[in-house]
This record gives C-alpha cells, structure tokens and sequence, in this order.
C-alpha cells in the first residue's frame, strides 16, 4: 500500500533544569600517570652512549645542561660510564626507583626494554626510537606488542617516534629531548603531533622570547595523545596558555569536550595549527551537506565550537601565543591605535576592522588630554597620529590617556623609529604610560606594540618584552592577535546552552534502518540491512518518528494513483522522481510543479517518462506532493566526517547553497543555545529575520529542526549523511515543512 506523509505537529521543546552542566568530562581520567613523565623524581636513559653524535649522548646532556633536579640513570650494556657518569647494564640493575625511562635503542630492543622496565615498576616511558607504525603494517604490530605491556602494567608512554620531553619548571628542570635549543621558563605549554618540527618550535619560542611550561613531541601517539595532554595542563599551576599543532584529533568528541572545560571553566586558551588542510574528502560525498563539509571546514568547525583559536600557519601562533601569554583579555573588541606615522596607523586600523575589532570612538575627555600634549598638527580621533616628531613623553602621556578611556579595550601603539628619537627611550615611554593609564582602573586592558625601523637595534623591543608587552614588525599581526584575544573573551562570555528533551519514537527508526534494504518501496519487501541512501519511504517515515514536520506525499506509479491522492490533499501538486537510481532530480528533470488537474497530472507522466526513459530509466516510482507555495527555503543536514564525526549544517536552500555556499556547520551534538548561533551565523540571517519589512520567518521551529536531527544522530550514528533539502521555512504560525529528503546509512558491526 502506499505510505502517505501528512503534515506533523511541531511539539515546542522542552529543556533540561538551568543546572544541566553541558560539558561532563573526567579530566583526572585522561591525565592520570602523566605526571611521571612531565614531573619524574629520578631518569633512566636507555641507549645512553659515549659517541658524540648520538641521541643518546645529547639527551643526557641535555638533561645535564638544564639541571634536572633528580637522580640521572644511563643505561648501556657495555659501557661503565658516560659522560662521567656511572652507566648500568639493564634498567633491573638499577639500585634506585625509578620514575622515567626514555629509550633510545634499536626498534627490536624496544619491547624487551619495556618489558624490563614493567619489571623495575618504572611508571613513565618516552620512546624516542622509530620504525614503528609509521613505517607500515610490521612496525603497528610492534608498537601494539609494546602497548599491551604498557597497558598491562599502568605505565604511560610518549612515542613511539618522537623527540623527547621538557618541562622548564624549578624543581623540576628536565629536558629530555635530543633538541639542541634550550627553551625559555615560560607559561605556554606546547604538544606537537610533528617530531621534525619540534626543534624549529623550540628555536623559535626562544628566538620570539616566548617563554614554555612544558614541551611535548607526541610521535606516533600510541599512549598519550594530545587529549590526555591537555586535560593535564588544565590544571598546571605553570601552564596558561596551551599550543598544539595537530595532524589529527584522535577521538574528537573526548577532544571537544575536554577542550570546553580547559577554554570556558579554567579560562586557559588553546592556540592549535591543524595540518591537513587540503584534504579532498569532500570530492567523493553525493549529499549538499557532505560535499560542503569536507575535512578542513570539519576540523575548523570542531575547533570554533569548544573556543580553540585556529592559527593558519606556526608563525601566526607564535604570534598570538606572545599576546595570549603575556597581556590580560580586553573586556571588548574597541581598539585605541596610537602612532607615529600615518602610513602605520592606516595599516594598524584596516588591519583591526578587517580581523573583526571596533576602532574606538574616543571620548571628549581623552582628546581633550591629547590636546594638551600634542602639537596642532597631531589628529586627536583614532588612530591617534602624533607626528614623527613625537618624544617618549608624549608616548607616555597619550597612552595612559587612551588606556583611561572607558570606550577603550584595547591598545595598539606604533612606533617608526627615526633617527632623532631613541628607541629605548620611547619604550620607557610606552611602559610608563601604561602602568599609569591602567593603574586607577579596576579592569584589565591588553597593550600590544609594533616597533619598526631601526634594522637589528631591538633595545626597544627587547624592554618591552621585559615588561610583558609583545612588540611586532608589522601592524598586522597584532591587530590579528588582539581580535583573536578578544574573540576568545567573547566566546566564554556565551550561553553553553542546554541539552532539549524530546518526545520521538525511537522504536520506530530502529525498526525501520535495521530492516532496510535501500531502494525498497517498503517495510514488508526489506530482507535484511544495508548500506547506503535508504528508500525515500523510510526517510520520510523517520523523520515523522522524530517529530520533524514534512510535506504530505506519497509514493505512487500510476497516473490515477497520483490523480487520487491530488483529489485527496487538494491542488496544486508536485511530482518527483523518487528510487536509488536518481540522487539530484533536477539533473534528469524528474520534479514538475504546479499541476492543477486531472490532466495536467497525465501529461506530467508522459514528460517525466520520456524524460527518465532517456537517461535509462525504466518504470520508475514517483512521489506526489501538495505544493508547498512561499516561505523561504533552507537546508538542514548531517554528515559523519572522518576526522571529528558528525556535522550538522544549516544554510540557506536554493541558489544560497548552491553557489554562495550561504552554510555554518556545527560538531555534533547540539545544544539549544548552538542552533540557535548556527541560524543567526549565516550571511542571510536578515532574511530569515524579516529584511526590510518582510514577514520572516519561525527561527523558533527551525532551531528546535536542528535539535531534533542532533537527536536523531544521537541516537542512529549509522546515519552517514543526510538532507533535509529544502526545508521550507514559513512565518510563524505558518506550516514550514520539509519538501525533500535523503539519507544514507552506513551500519556498523
């Protein structure tokens, strides 16, 4: 019998008690053993030797060098001593505890040294050694010998693959990698997913004057991943600021979750560079939502939802991690720009509107105080523009000024440095100024600098560094920096959000995707699961057991079959091609609209029959639709990504997404307060808003759309894709329903 779909009820929805805590996640869990590794008592490294040029050697005398603040172990089986040092055979020979070992050996003495170490009660292990997983499939065998014995004995391993550890804190001081920079005593810990990079990384934290916590160089990961890293640093009393370059995410919900407690409960940002930007994975998806999504747009949408500042390159977050780590959040986006030079001070303020800050609008009062100081020449409204003559006083005096200004959040000062004026006397002049602007004031306010000219004389630079204000060769970067400082304030300013009850029939969709066979016409001709788009009458079926409102249609053959079902719901109607066989409709010309009778129903047949039978489709199954007339048209959708899970989408339908790509994405699961960003995020929100007097549309039933999908994912992760395309979109009080669907499932053993 054919299925018809009526109309659904749209049922508001109803939320958790304000006390719900959206992120519940068990830090402790995922940090548990580290510290062995970041905080040991007493070193073993295995592989120690005398040869100059080993890893062995220059990891011992790093340790050494840096004055690790414990018992140092090397280890070699014929060697009595390095470096001075008294050298034992085997790790079981050593008299002492011993917290942790780090293992520079041959790949196939690594299992052996694990196992002895397992025996000696060692808790913390970093494999330097390679040839593991990355080579292949012999070395993941290796490594997963390795981590069973890991495993079985409570230890925690860093590597395979990877450079070693740092952590710069007194008491501690241990540098147990084979880099040849030794880091600054700073508050930024960093994880890197790259070996390679890591000592480009710590050459230029020193080089930038950017002081470290800690330093980790992940490898292969088989152990401890970023994950359990950053659940670790939450709670470091050293660690303010987290830095991480990525490959991957490894389990990127654990990584969503843990990554909201650490930005929005202990206030700590994270700066991340995730590689892997060019990946093609969205080439291959047939769905509107999936080939939008692809894996870059999934990784920025992952990170934008849990607060993580995305840096494009490892030069951009050095940058930020310099003003992130050393100056307070502004309470706002309103910039003060002071300078010297117009050229500078235009590039400082396209540069802030464009990277999303406000140029302040100065208050009487502080052009008034400027007045006092500045020549009549000088521009008294922001970008403040003293003039190349201006002095260290003036330096001094307009910035306390602009710091007092209660429109003010922030301050950019430039300073082109003629060759009448000295640079260290300027940045006295700066760091004066500012202790006396922000000392009367009760609330915070960052100061960055812009030093140029003067070539390879940083004596200016190098004060105010010491005074903890960042200074950059070019506006540019500090403007960014600053809109990313003030971004970050902004978004742990935002409402979490709770997680919706709603009424749906779970049963229902389970019966229907277990039973599925795609392409069938219904329930009673499924044999068994499987994979792929799910025959439009389960589709339809599902999204009525989760209370998602759709147009009424049904599946018909015959002419007379669609002319009945018309007398039923009334013209006008729509006919659809429907079937496997044909994804996009419009590609074949399988949809005809607005047909008013009887006849105009026949000879949609004849149409759409010549037109399929070109294209090589024979007796095809149509769907009969009451036509759905005004509204805006939207798409909603839902995507399994490789590399962060399910995506959810919403945009604007038509030619919106197919040529603006008008679409903001969200890392599944939502809660109300993320669907209702999503909708406002979009480029045509006014629309949706009512632009220019038109009716706009219930925001309200669309966001409680997007809630009931996240469920429905929730609940069936089998869905892979899935478009609800379009969705008409009506003004309140009006029937908005979705006009067409499709959704592929992917079933899980």
């Amino acid at each position: 019998m054919p299925t018809t779909h009526t109309p659904t009820t749209h049922t508001p929805t109803t939320h958790t008690p304000a006390t719900h805590t959206p992120t519940t996640v068990d830090l402790a869990r995922f940090a548990a053993g580290i510290d062995a590794i970041l905080r040991p008592r007493s070193v073993a490294i295995v592989g120690a030797s005398r040869r100059e040029d080993s890893i062995g050697r220059e990891i011992l005398r790093n340790l050494i060098q840096f004055g690790f603040d414990g018992p140092v172990y090397p280890v070699h089986p014929k060697t009595g001593h390095v470096l001075s040092m008294r050298a034992w055979p085997t790790v079981d020979a050593i008299p002492d505890p011993v917290d942790l070992a780090v293992l520079v050996v041959p790949r196939d003495q690594v299992l052996g040294v694990v196992e002895a170490c397992a025996r000696k009660g060692v808790r913390g292990l970093v494999v330097i050694s390679a040839g593991f997983r990355e080579i292949g499939a012999e070395g993941a065998a290796e490594e997963e010998r390795i981590l069973e014995v890991v495993r079985a004995h409570g230890m925690r391993m860093v590597g395979p693959n990877c450079m070693g550890v740092i952590n710069t804190a007194e008491g501690v001081r241990l540098d147990a990698s084979f880099g040849a920079t030794l880091p600054l005593t700073g508050n930024a810990a960093f994880a890197s997913q790259s070996g390679a990079l890591g000592e480009v990384i710590l050459a230029t934290t020193r080089a930038v004057g950017l002081g470290i916590s800690q330093f980790v160089s992940l490898g292969n990961k088989a152990d401890v991943s970023g994950n359990d890293l950053v659940a670790w640093w939450a709670d470091d009393p050293q660690t303010d600021v987290i830095l991480l370059y990525l490959e991957s995410f490894g389990n990127p919900r654990s990584f969503a979750r843990l990554a909201r407690k650490v930005t929005r409960e202990r206030g700590k940002p994270i700066l991340a560079v995730k590689s892997g930007r060019t990946l093609q994975g969205a080439a291959a998806a047939s769905s509107h939502t999936g080939s939008l999504a692809g894996a870059d747009r999934a990784a920025s949408s992952l990170l934008a939802d849990c607060g993580v500042i995305r840096c494009n390159t490892v030069r951009e977050l050095f940058d930020m991690a310099l003003g992130f780590c050393n100056q307070p959040l502004p309470p706002g986006k309103r910039v003060a720009i002071l300078t010297n030079a117009g050229g500078p001070g235009i590039m400082a303020t396209d540069a802030s509107v464009h990277f999303g800050l406000d140029v302040a609008e100065l208050a009487e009062t502080t052009r008034a105080r400027l007045a006092e100081v500045l020549p009549a020449e000088a521009s008294l409204r922001n970008p403040v523009d003293m003039i190349a003559s201006a002095n260290p006083t003036q330096y001094r005096a307009c910035a306390a000024a602009l710091l007092a200004d209660p429109c003010v959040d922030a301050l950019l000062v430039v300073f082109v440095s003629p060759i009448v004026i000295d640079p260290p006397a300027v940045a006295q002049g700066i760091i004066d100024g500012v202790r006396e602007g922000l000392a009367p004031l009760d609330v915070a306010k960052p100061v960055l600098a812009c030093f140029m000219g003067r070539g390879g004389d940083d004596r200016g630079v190098n004060m105010l560094r010491e005074a903890g204000i960042p200074s950059y060769p070019f506006p540019e970067a500090a403007a960014q920096t600053l809109a990313a400082m003030a971004r970050f304030q902004a978004w742990r300013a935002l409402p979490t959000g709770e997680a919706a009850r709603l009424e749906v029939d779970r049963e229902a969709v389970r019966e229907l995707i277990a039973g599925a066979t795609t392409g069938s016409e219904s329930a009673g001709e499924a044999s068994g699961p499987s994979d792929g788009w799910l025959a439009s009458d389960r589709a339809w079926r599902i999204l009525e057991a989760y209370g998602i409102p759709v147009v009424a249609g049904r599946r018909v053959r015959t002419p007379d079959e669609a002319i009945a079902f018309a007398a039923e719901i009334g013209y006008p109607v729509v006919i659809k091609v429907d079937g496997d066989q044909v994804l996009h409709k419009s590609d074949v010309g399988g949809v005809v609209v607005d047909l008013r009778s009887a006849g105009e129903i026949k000879g949609a047949f004849w149409d759409l029959g010549e037109r399929l039978a070109a294209h090589g489709i024979d007796e095809p199954v149509y769907i009969v639709q009451k036509m759905v007339q005004g509204g805006t048209e939207t798409i909603i959708g839902a995507v399994e990504d490789a590399t962060v899970g399910h995506l959810l989408m919403f945009g604007l339908g038509g030619v919106f997404v197919e040529l603006m790509q008008d679409v903001a994405f969200h890392v599944h699961p939502l809660s109300d307060a993320d669907a209702a960003r999503m909708i406002r995020s979009v480029k045509g929100w006014p629309l949706l808003e009512g632009y220019r007097g038109g009716a706009g549309v219930d925001t309200d039933l669309i966001e409680d759309v997007l809630l009931r999908v996240s469920r429905l994912i929730e609940d069936f992760p089998e869905i892979a894709e899935m478009d609800l395309n379009p969705f008409i979109a009506m003004p309140p009080g009006e029937a908005s329903v979705v006009v067409d669907v499709r959704m592929r499932v992917v079933h899980r053993i």
